[in-house]
C-alpha cells in the first residue's frame, strides 16, 4: 500500500529535495530525489518533478511512498566475514572476487544477494538494486565496507562520506618506490575518453570530478612499496587511477598496470580497505573497524621481505 506524508513549509528559500530531506529524517535525500523524479511529490496539489524548485512558506507538500516492490534479486547463502553489526549498521570484510551489487554480467552471487539472506528487512533501503549499499569496493579490492540497515542510517552515513568526516584507509603494494615519503594526489577523475571500461585523470571541463588521495610509505620492499592511502573523496577506481598516474600502479592491477609478474598468485590488485572510521548514526559514538589483511596480500608481503633478506645476506 502507498503511504502519503504531508507537511507544510515553515521556512522559505530552500530547494524541494533539501527541505524534504531535512524534515523527513526516515528517508534519504537520494531516495527523495528519486521519488520527485518519479512524480511522487506534489507541491500545493500539483505534481513536481524538479528537485530544484524553491519552496515557499505555506506551501503544502505531499510525498507518496510506494510500497516496496519485491526484489527480483534472490537471497543467497553466501558467508560473510562480519567485523561489526547492530540494528542499523553492518560492516564486513569483503573478499576478492565478490561483486558488491548486481550489474550486467553479474546478476547474482553478489554482496547484495548475501545481504538479502543475512538481513531480512534490507529490501528497499536506499533503492531496489543496491539495498543498504553506502559506498562500494571494486570486485577484487578486499576489506571493510559499510552497509546501512535503515534509510536513516544510509542517509547519515552518506552525509558523513560527503562531509569527509568518515575516514577510509587502504593498504596497497605498488610497483617502484616513490621519491618522497608521503604526498597528496589532487587530480580529477572521470570516465576514460576512449577506453570506456576504464577511469582516468580527466580535466574538470571534460567531465572529471574532484578526486583527492593522501598517501604515505609504510614499508619499502626492494622495487616495491607498501603504501597507506587515505581517501578524501571516493571516485570509482580512485586509488588505482591516481597510483598509476604518478608512475606507481598497484601490483597486479588488471586495468591500470602493465607491470611484470611478481611471482605470487594474486586474485586481483594488491589493494585492501584496511580501516574504516565513522560515527554511529544513532549513538554518535566513534566506530573504528580494522579488516585483517587477506592471505594473498600477506603472502605477497612475506615473499617480498624474504627476497630483500636474501639479497642482504648475499652482500
Amino acid at each position: 500500500m502507498t503511504a502519503v506524508k504531508t507537511l507544510q513549509v515553515q521556512e522559505k528559500g530552500d530547494r524541494l529535495d533539501r527541505y524534504l530531506a531535512a524534515n523527513l529524517s526516515d528517508l534519504s535525500r537520494s531516495r527523495l530525489q528519486q521519488l520527485i523524479e518519479q512524480g511522487n511529490v506534489q507541491v500545493n496539489g500539483k505534481v513536481c518533478t524538479s528537485k530544484k524548485v524553491v519552496v515557499q512558506v505555506g506551501d503544502l507538500l505531499a510525498v507518496e511512498i510506494p510500497a516496496v516492490q519485491p526484489l527480483e534479486l534472490k537471497a543467497e547463502d553466501i558467508p560473510l566475514d562480519i567485523l561489526y553489526e547492530d540494528d542499523c549498521l553492518l560492516i564486513i570484510n569483503k573478499p576478492a572476487g565478490l561483486v558488491v551489487h548486481p550489474a550486467p554480467g553479474h546478476p547474482d552471487g553478489t554482496l547484495v544477494n548475501a545481504l538479502l539472506a543475512h538481513c531480512p528487512n534490507l529490501p528497499g533501503i536506499g533503492g531496489v538494486q543496491r539495498p543498504g549499499i553506502v559506498h562500494r569496493l571494486d570486485k577484487d579490492t578486499t576489506g571493510a565496507i559499510a552497509i546501512a540497515k535503515t534509510d536513516f542510517a544510509q542517509q547519515n552515513l552518506q552525509a558523513q562520506l560527503k562531509a569527509k568526516t568518515a575516514r577510509r584507509e587502504y593498504l596497497g603494494v605498488v610497483y617502484g618506490v616513490p621519491s618522497t615519503a608521503s604526498g597528496t594526489i589532487d587530480l580529477p577523475i572521470g570516465r576514460h575518453l576512449v577506453e570506456r571500461k576504464k577511469m582516468a585523470v580527466v580535466p574538470l571541463e571534460k567531465g572529471g570530478r574532484t578526486a583527492i588521495t593522501h598517501w604515505q610509505i609504510q614499508e619499502r620492499l626492494g622495487n616495491y612499496t607498501l603504501i597507506h592511502f587515505q581517501l578524501e573523496t571516493g571516485r570509482t577506481h580512485q586509488i588505482r587511477v591516481h597510483s598509476a598516474y604518478i608512475g606507481h600502479p598497484i601490483v597486479s592491477d588488471p586495468l591500470y598496470s602493465s607491470g611484470k609478474d611478481i611471482g605470487v598468485n594474486l586474485p586481483g590488485q594488491a589493494l585492501h580497505a584496511w580501516r574504516l572510521q565513522l560515527q554511529h548514526p544513532i549513538t554518535e559514538q566513534s566506530i573504528s573497524v580494522t579488516a585483517p589483511l587477506p592471505s594473498a596480500l600477506m603472502t605477497l608481503l612475506e615473499v617480498l621481505r624474504r627476497r630483500i633478506a636474501a639479497i642482504s645476506s648475499n652482500i
